[in-house]
């Protein structure tokens, strides 16, 4: 008491407040990177129970919207060449009314047998949305268990497959990550980053059974958990067929997560910042119907973490020296803990130097949400039909 009695005399009561909010902060921050955070780190899919013996055949849905040449040539061969110790086949679903582009995208089944071209003649008085798109392929699918992709997408190696059918072994929802390909620069730094924390909030969650999202990329489920709530929900939106119809399927212990880099597909880049942020707006008009908890546990913490920084800041240009280093202290402590917390989270991920300019992103992460709430302010018109 007389210690209080001290530093309300020193520092006086607003110092006092200043110094319980940096305490309070930085351990409400402790508690995201060291516990919550931590549960990705730690986490291995091997400690669960298996449900079947061996990995099962797979069918691999993928949804094309448009005459993607290149695509075709250079990265859907890199699906059908994938290793896998059992069958598997890839339904490619064309929307469109190229005949030529199908006649050729047809021709492919010559080279791979296990290739399966479905056609949905495109009109746009009756536009088809993806998860028209998905349904169709699953139905077309011979197999149970399902594998969704997009052609935005490609196998970070030849055992995507291989990976992501195993966890089928332990779980009836299978997880995989997405990374933003890597290049030079600053921004696609940003980027990269920024995806590897949005997923780090659902996949904290989903490795203790909450889940409520996964990679509208990389993500699977079986067939009898897709008829047995009859598809997708949410049909008036033209997204949400890997968050919103996710939680309605996903009960406890049945999603097996795959934190291994050679199962993680690589999403192309765009665009620069404001492709991105527009990017976070159109997928996040579903952030609304996210479970309250999820929703609560990513606002807390880049909540506090910005009030931990405009505390210390606060501290660092108006408090006396030794309080000034004591939040140097803290502010380093909070940033080491955070990085190193971020460079395991990466390693398990496949992501690749994260550590040297993490500091950059620290700083820089708060604001970039804050640009895609005020983004969010305004409905994204195209994300509904």
């Amino acid at each position: 008491m007389q210690y209080l009695d001290y530093i309300i005399e020193h520092y006086g009561w607003q110092g006092t407040a200043l110094a319980a909010a940096l305490l309070v902060l930085f351990f409400v921050q402790m508690y995201y990177h060291l516990i919550v955070y931590g549960r990705v780190a730690r986490f291995r899919n091997s400690r669960r129970r298996k449900r079947l013996d061996a990995e099962p055949p797979v069918s691999v849905i993928i949804p094309l919207f448009s005459e993607d040449y290149n695509y075709i040539d250079e990265r859907l061969p890199l699906i059908m060449q994938q290793k896998y110790n059992t069958l598997f086949e890839v339904v490619i679903v064309y929307v469109g009314s190229d005949n030529d582009f199908y006649e050729e995208l047809s021709n492919m089944r010559l080279r791979y047998p296990n290739l399966i071209v479905t056609k949905i003649q495109f009109n746009p008085r009756f536009p088809i949305s993806v998860k028209m798109a998905i349904n169709v392929g699953i139905k077309s699918a011979h197999n149970e268990h399902i594998l969704i992709t997009t052609t935005d997408a490609t196998p970070a190696s030849e055992q995507w497959l291989s990976m992501m059918g195993k966890a089928f072994m332990r779980g009836d929802i299978v997880l995989g990550y997405t990374s933003i390909e890597q290049g030079k620069g600053l921004t696609n730094y940003l980027i990269r980053l920024s995806r590897m924390q949005i997923s780090t909030y659902w996949l904290s969650r989903a490795v203790v059974g909450k889940t409520y999202r996964g990679s509208r990329h990389n993500i699977g489920f079986t067939k009898s958990l897709y008829f047995s709530v009859k598809g997708f929900t949410h049909l008036n939106m033209n997204i949400g067929e890997n968050d919103l119809f996710i939680q309605s399927i996903a009960y406890d212990n049945n999603a097996s997560v795959v934190l291994i880099p050679k199962g993680r597909m690589i999403e192309n880049q765009w665009g620069g910042l404001k492709w991105w942020i527009a990017h976070l707006h159109h997928y996040g008009e579903a952030y609304r119907y996210y479970p309250i908890s999820a929703r609560n546990a990513m606002e807390w913490d880049l909540g506090s973490q910005s009030l931990f920084f405009l505390c210390s800041l606060v501290a660092l240009v108006a408090m006396p020296l030794e309080f000034k280093a004591a939040t140097a202290l803290l502010l380093l402590v909070r940033y080491l803990t955070a990085m190193l917390r971020a460079r395991t989270i990466a390693k398990r991920v496949g992501e690749k130097g994260v550590a040297l300019r993490y500091f950059i992103f620290d700083i820089v992460n708060p604001a970039l949400m804050l640009c895609t709430r005020i983004a969010m302010m305004r409905k994204d018109s195209t994300a509904w039909k």
